[in-house]
């Protein structure tokens, strides 16, 4: 039987969504193939009982996309868009350098870093993320479609959220879609609580997806350019080029909100406080009540900044390729420079500063005291250079390994409610009734899976998918 193709596409002229749909019919099989236009995107395939059945689906499937706006279209008439990515420069720092103990080249400017315990996570504007040891040796590494625009940690999950509009769950061997934000969504930050995923946008809305990928609330913001975004139990602080405001994580409900003299670049939180390093030269710190607090001020644009021990100390960088110091009440401490341009993003561990950089870097710095003051007086540590290993890493992919062995792991199910394709576990000890965060685009209706872990989410409520996945037998 001959395949049946249907290309759709869906293109605004105010750039807003920019992306294609392909069914091929063959036989009882129906492959789809979506994502911007351009690229070669996702593609995903199920075999029915019949190819009557495949048809319906297949029908079922390209209505709903006529529906949404899209039209038959022939494939590479229009180009791709390129992707909305911060506009950075770096000029040289005139300070003294920084103690970097030691330095490893990701090959492209990074914005992602998360630290903890056990390692080091930078991504990069290629899609590549990487995760090494504490004295900088990588132990792992993924290649993702697009640019990564930022790792954010929730619990023991790592996430990556990518250019191509996907969040990907990195715990496991291979890359995993965990949320598929609209693809009229610029994304330019985003942050996970409990499974609440924030996104903020080119745009400055912000919008709120749960554990199960259905959008929450959207809100658009008094300015554009949403750099910042940071969720906690209480609710989602929103930074962007008018200043920070805070919502409700349940309704959207605007609880505060203070201005800033420049445009908010990045955004940090503790428990008590959240911090918006800007334009204008400054860190602002608000209450999360909405309490105007300390403000640091730099001798440039803050591109990153970061605390320390519950903001006993605040960390700051700028685009002149300095980090600076500060104590809690707003006293400056110390200005060095990175020695590898500027930080777009940092984290304080453990007496250390990690930043990762416009050229691709990410350097451990000595924060202690004795090695910041030989610093200052022109003493720094013969830094250990890595070049990134050979080779891109593990890709994403919707083909999984099986398994008839059910000795180790938790058993869950793919079932259909309405539309959707939802996940519960079936192992016993568990509640039927809650559903599982799983990755999306392996889910099969009727398909059971052996899962690595499931975890309870700390509100309750729901599970958490964990580690690897296979499919039983």
């Amino acid at each position: 039987m001959a395949e049946e193709k249907t290309y759709l596409e869906l293109s605004e002229t105010d750039g807003s969504a920019h992306k294609f749909y392909e069914v091929i019919i063959k036989d009882s099989e129906v492959t789809i193939r979506y994502g911007r236009i351009g690229d070669t995107g996702q593609t995903q395939s199920k075999i029915y009982p019949t190819p009557e059945k495949a048809k319906a689906e297949a029908t079922k499937k390209i209505n709903e996309k006529l529906r949404k706006g899209y039209e038959q279209a022939v494939m590479g008439v229009r180009q791709k868009r390129s992707v909305t990515r911060r506009q950075v420069t770096s000029t040289a720092s005139t300070s003294k350098q920084a103690p970097i103990l030691w330095k490893f080249n990701s090959n492209s400017a990074a914005f992602g870093i998360f630290i903890d315990a056990n390692r080091c996570w930078v991504g990069n504007q290629n899609g590549q993320v990487f995760a090494l040891d504490h004295e900088g040796k990588v132990s792992n590494q993924f290649k993702l479609p697009d640019g990564v625009k930022c790792l954010v940690a929730d619990d023991i999950w790592i996430y990556a959220g990518c250019d191509d509009g996907n969040v990907y769950d990195l715990t496991g061997k291979l890359p995993r879609v965990a949320y598929t934000i609209d693809e009229n969504v610029d994304i330019f930050w985003l942050d996970i609580n409990d499974g609440l995923l924030g996104v903020s946008d080119a745009n400055g809305g912000v919008t709120t997806i749960d554990h199960d990928d259905e959008s929450q609330w959207t809100r658009l913001s008094q300015g554009d350019s949403g750099w910042m975004v940071r969720c906690d139990d209480a609710g989602v602080y929103h930074g962007h080029s008018k200043g920070v405001t805070m919502y409700d994580n349940k309704e959207g409900r605007m609880l505060w909100h203070q201005k800033t003299k420049g445009a908010v670049l990045f955004g940090w939180q503790e428990a008590n406080t959240v911090y918006a390093g800007t334009s204008d030269q400054k860190i602002y710190s608000f209450s999360k009540k909405g309490e105007v607090g300390a403000v640091y001020k730099c001798d440039a644009a803050v591109y990153s900044c970061a605390t320390a021990e519950d903001g006993k100390y605040v960390f700051a960088g700028d685009n002149y390729s300095s980090i600076y110091c500060f104590n809690q009440a707003g006293e400056r401490l110390w200005k060095l420079g990175t020695g590898c341009s500027s930080a777009l993003s940092m984290q304080f561990f453990e007496n250390r500063i990690y930043i990762v950089t416009t050229d691709g870097s990410l350097a451990c710095i000595d924060a202690s005291e004795a090695a910041i003051k030989a610093a200052q007086e022109g003493t720094i540590p013969q830094a250990t250079i890595i070049k990134a290993p050979k080779g891109e890493g593990a890709v994403p992919s919707a083909v999984l390994e099986t398994t008839a062995d059910i000795s180790q792991g938790v058993i869950v199910e793919c079932f259909r409610e309405g539309s959707k394709l939802r996940v519960r576990v079936v192992s016993p000890g568990y509640d039927p009734k809650w559903r599982v965060q799983f990755p999306q685009d392996i889910r099969q209706e009727g398909q059971r899976y052996l899962v690595q872990e499931v975890k309870e989410s700390a509100r309750g409520g729901f599970y958490r998918a964990y580690g690897d996945i296979r499919k039983l037998l």
